[in-house]
C-alpha cells in the first residue's frame, strides 16, 4: 500500500523541523527576513528575546528552505525508480510534478525578494546569493519537466538521464543555499572549506552569544 502524498510531506516537514530545532517555514522563508520576536508573555513580564535570535531564525529558515524543495523531488524520483519501465501513472505523476512546483516556485520568488538591489559603484547589482539561488530553482523545475516528460514517454534510457539531471539540480539548490551567505560555516574536522560566492560574505560562526 503506498503512503498518502501529503501523510508523507507531513511527516518528512516535521522531521525537518525537529532536526533544524526551530520551526520550519516554507520554502520561501529561506530567504525572507525576520522581523519581530515576541518581547512579553500573556502574563505581562518582559521577556528577553534569545541572543542572536534574528539570525538563528533566519539560518533555520534557510534550511527548511532547502528540505522544503530536496522532498518532494526524492519523492519524484523515488517514484520513478519503483514504477514499471520508469513509467509513472499520469495523475500520480501530475501529483508529484505539482509538489514540486509549488515547493519551487516558494523558493524562487523568496529569493527574487531578498535579492532587490545592491548599491555598488557607478550602478546597481543583484543580490549574488538570492540571485544564485533564484536560478538554480528554475534550473531544477526544467529538468524536473523533462524527467515527468521522460518517465510519461516511457523512454528508459531517457528517464535515466532526466534522473540524474534531477538529482544534480536538487544539488545545485543546496548548494547555492548553502553558499548564499546566511548560513554558518561548518566547522567538523575532516571536512573541506567551503567556497565562497563573489561579494557574499559567508558567516564564518554561529552568532555571539
Amino acid at each position: 500500500m503506498r503512503v498518502s502524498r501529503k501523510a508523507g510531506l507531513f511527516v518528512s516537514s516535521a522531521l525537518c523541523g525537529a532536526l533544524a530545532l526551530g520551526v520550519a517555514g516554507p520554502a520561501g522563508a529561506a530567504f525572507s527576513s525576520v522581523r519581530d520576536v515576541p518581547a512579553g508573555s500573556g502574563s505581562g513580564v518582559s521577556v528577553a528575546p534569545v541572543p542572536g535570535a534574528e539570525a538563528l531564525a533566519k539560518q533555520n529558515a534557510a534550511l527548511a528552505g532547502a528540505g522544503a524543495v530536496v522532498q518532494p523531488v526524492t519523492d519524484l524520483v523515488a517514484g520513478v525508480l519503483k514504477a514499471p519501465d520508469g513509467k509513472l501513472p499520469k495523475d500520480e505523476a501530475a501529483e508529484h510534478a505539482a509538489e514540486v512546483k509549488k515547493a519551487l516556485d516558494s523558493l524562487a520568488a523568496g529569493a527574487k525578494g531578498a535579492a532587490g538591489t545592491a548599491g555598488v559603484p557607478g550602478g546597481r547589482a543583484q543580490a549574488p546569493g538570492p540571485e544564485l539561488v533564484a536560478k538554480a530553482a528554475a534550473d531544477l523545475q526544467a529538468k524536473v519537466d523533462a524527467l515527468v516528460k521522460a518517465s510519461a514517454a516511457g523512454d528508459a534510457k531517457a528517464t535515466a538521464a532526466a534522473l540524474q539531471a534531477a538529482l544534480t539540480g536538487t544539488v545545485n539548490v543546496v548548494v547555492a543555499i548553502v553558499l548564499g551567505g546566511d548560513l554558518p560555516a561548518p566547522d567538523l574536522k575532516g571536512l573541506p572549506k567551503l567556497p565562497s560566492l563573489p561579494g557574499v560574505d559567508p558567516v564564518q560562526t554561529l552568532p555571539s552569544l
